[in-house]
């Protein structure tokens, strides 16, 4: 065994031994956010190059000397050649003059997703019942001030060199904060859980700044958080909202059927809910009341008198009742007052017209709750005596 034995950390250098003075440039694989460059302890006068999008951190004999930006740099060690081998042999080949460097990516990392590992516990503002979410979306980081990262996270050999590596240390403080705010937002929201997903973008922003402030401790810049989707996890809520469209649908479906009795003109199914109020209020006062409260952009009026006349007209024929005369709208847009005169009586007009035609409009009205049972018989009692 010779005296001047080789430092062990040669076997790194290229040939495996250090030269008079050596290149030290970035060697490590693209992913990694931190490299720790594996030639050591050496020479001085040794020549530093740094890639754009790096910073390098100088180590000598345990302390930061110097960072550097990109650029080609002279190193000064107190390592020398011959020298410094002659003085490593009183210590066994290794050098008492450590030096190293490291390479740090100043550029943006690539998303590092991210997912809540268990629900998050909220209530239901629309039906007061408790349920069950989980997040998930991604974030990017960009080391904002190396040093600071390399004292708090690398040490000596504690290496957190990827993406994925540091997701796996910080996912603990990031899931307790995303699940906080998101529970507190929607707690506070008075919106339904189903459009949650329309408020992505408001909940991403809102995060955003509780990241960083996890991140500035250790040199990072959260340089984009996002909440990507917000998934309900519980069935029974599911269940609930699906049982509300149903009846929804239903309902749909029942005022379609109406509808489909009355005709597709709305102002028909108006002007014949005003004629089924009429039964209780049949003075002709009452009559044009109630048609002038219509006349908010419906001509009703016409509508109102042909369905009057063709009801219940025929009862003039047993009693000569003054019957309320059809509105005519104005030009203006207003319901004019009905025409007072001698007009023909309407019960020629009905006595013309298919019994069974009329007995089918008012068994519709009664079908639809517009007029009473006992008005129904009382109609077509009379309508049959006449046949």
């Amino acid at each position: 065994m010779g005296l001047f034995r080789k430092n062990p950390n040669e076997v790194a250098y290229t040939g495996g031994e250090k030269h008079w003075a050596d290149v030290i440039k970035n060697s490590g694989p693209g992913e990694l956010l931190i490299w720790r460059q594996p030639e050591e302890d050496f020479n001085t006068n040794s020549t530093l190059i740094v890639m754009p999008g790096e910073e390098a951190i100088f180590i000598k004999g345990g302390t930061v000397e110097q960072t550097f930006d990109n650029g080609t740099y002279k190193l000064s060690t107190e390592n020398y050649p011959f020298i410094s081998r002659l003085r490593n042999a009183f210590t066994g080949g290794v050098s008492t003059f450590n030096c190293v460097v490291y390479f740090v990516r100043k550029a943006h990392s690539v998303e590092i997703r991210w997912g809540t590992d268990s629900p998050i516990q909220v209530r239901d503002k629309m039906l007061g019942i408790a349920t069950k979410l989980r997040a998930r979306g991604a974030y990017k980081v960009q080391i904002g001030d190396p040093v600071k990262f390399l004292e708090k996270l690398i040490g000596n050999n504690v290496f957190y060199q990827t993406q994925e590596e540091l997701n796996k240390y910080f996912i603990s403080e990031f899931q307790s904060k995303v699940k906080s705010v998101i529970a507190r937002a929607i707690n506070e929201s008075n919106t339904e859980i189903l459009g949650i997903d329309s408020r992505l973008d408001e909940l991403s922003d809102t995060i955003e700044p509780f990241m960083q402030e996890i991140l500035d401790d250790y040199g990072l810049k959260c340089v984009k958080f996002t909440v990507a989707a917000i998934d309900i996890d519980d069935d029974e809520l599911r269940r609930r909202y699906d049982e509300i469209g149903v009846e929804k649908l239903r309902n749909a479906q029942a005022d379609k059927a109406v509808m489909g009795i009355l005709g597709d003109d709305w102002g028909k199914q108006q002007a014949a809910n005003i004629l089924g109020n009429l039964s209780m209020n049949p003075g002709a006062g009452g009559v044009a009341a109630t048609g002038a409260g219509m006349g908010m952009g419906m001509a009703a009026g016409g509508v109102f008198g042909n369905m009057a006349q063709q009801m219940f007209a025929p009862m003039s024929n047993s009693t000569p009742v003054q019957q309320p005369q059809p509105f005519q709208q104005a030009p203006s847009g207003r319901f004019a007052q009905p025409t007072q005169g001698n007009n023909s009586p309407t019960s020629s007009n009905t006595s013309q017209e298919d019994p069974m035609e009329v007995l089918g409009k008012l068994k519709r009205m009664l079908d639809a709750g517009l007029i009473e049972q006992s008005e129904y018989d009382a109609k077509k009692a009379e309508i049959l005596s006449r046949m």
